[in-house]
């Protein structure tokens, strides 16, 4: 069962709810269950904060009682995001017929988490400026489009000239059936230049080979192949994740890279190994930068095309765009933004290339 308890909301910026006396954070997705305000009577989902999740840790507001049983819902669409679910609304599709448009032939770029999302945007931005690079969120992370500053952010900085939710993930600027609908509208449809496609933030794993939402990265990438697009993969690497199976090369990508079906380009940094932090124990011979790459080459094996891009570290972190993940800063973990600094610049140069 849903572990729901009733609440009341004692502080609207941050949102904060009085759950059996003890107040506790909470997130409301306004699309779905409207304004929420200070003295509101809420139902909220407690499972997430509960758990002591490090990634969605919050509660989440189901329903408001005091504002939130008006809705009039949509008139026209009868296709439904969250369908079968207490949540279930229609929405208006943008996949278009396929005689819709003329065919239009874009890079698409799959990465394996939404910390990738801003490195990205920038370094592509920095590479051609005037580009117009898009989003599509696909599953594998949170599913609600709006729980996304990094993509308000750079859709406000111009940095992404649009954002589409795929599949289950909803309440972007447009919904799309599924990912390979998305990346096919955003080509021929839309008309953007480019596509990064990839997990809102947070994303599942259980430690094992395929139990992980970077397993969606396959599907994606798939998609894009099936469309005959040029397909690149930014790799998940780490100069100092304290988990084993994510420093270097993450398991993630490892696991994602050897499923592929077909070959894709994987951009690489091309930095100054020398210097870079690393931890004390469990150390590669030679270097976490350099094993990764090692690891890189052994996976990819001439069937994936490694494709080596300078990154601008410095410039990237004086940007002011999101420099931290998972508490670790840039300076603590640089090949973690150096891969998508790299795949940024890749996706840039892939849409200069001839179809």
């Amino acid at each position: 069962m849903l572990k729901l308890r009733r609440g009341r909301v004692v502080s609207a910026d941050p949102l904060t709810v009085e759950v059996a006396g003890e107040a506790r954070l909470a997130w409301a997705d306004a699309g779905l269950v409207g304004e929420v305000a200070e003295g509101d009577d809420v139902i909220v989902n407690t499972e997430a904060l509960d758990l002591g999740l490090g990634s969605g840790g919050l509660d989440i507001v189901h329903v408001n009682l005091t504002r939130g049983l008006e809705g009039e819902g949509a008139q026209g669409p009868h296709v439904m995001k969250l369908n079968y679910t207490s949540l279930q609304h229609p929405v208006e599709p943008v996949e278009r017929p396929v005689d819709a448009a003329g065919e239009r032939v874009v890079p698409v770029l799959v990465i394996p988490l939404h910390g990738h999302l801003a490195p990205v945007a920038w370094a592509a931005a920095r590479a051609a400026p005037g580009l117009r690079v898009g989003y599509v969120q696909t599953p594998g992370g949170a599913l609600a489009g709006s729980l996304s500053r990094d993509a308000h952010r750079l859709r406000g900085e111009e940095l992404l000239c649009g954002h589409i939710t795929a599949g289950a993930a909803f309440g972007g600027e447009h919904e799309a059936i599924g990912v390979i609908g998305a990346i096919d509208a955003a080509a021929r449809a839309l008309e953007w230049d480019a596509v990064v496609a990839g997990p809102g933030p947070g994303i599942l794993g259980s430690a094992t080979h395929f139990g992980h939402g970077g397993m969606v990265a396959l599907d994606t990438a798939h998609a894009a192949l099936a469309l005959g697009l040029p397909t690149l993969a930014s790799p998940r690497l780490s100069s100092s994740d304290p988990r084993p199976r994510h420093r270097g090369l993450s398991h993630h990508s490892r696991a994602m890279l050897e499923a592929l079906l077909a070959p894709v380009r994987v951009p690489v940094p091309e930095a100054d190994l020398e210097g870079w932090p690393l931890l004390e124990s469990d150390t590669p011979e030679g270097g976490l930068p350099q094993a990764a790459l090692d690891a890189l080459i052994e996976i990819c094996g001439g069937r994936h095309d490694l494709a080596v891009q300078r990154v601008d570290l410095s410039g990237y972190e004086g940007s002011g765009l999101p420099a931290t993940t998972m508490g670790r800063s840039l300076a603590e973990d640089p090949l973690f933004f150096a891969a998508p600094l790299a795949a940024g610049r890749a996706l840039a140069d892939a849409s200069g290339e001839p179809a």
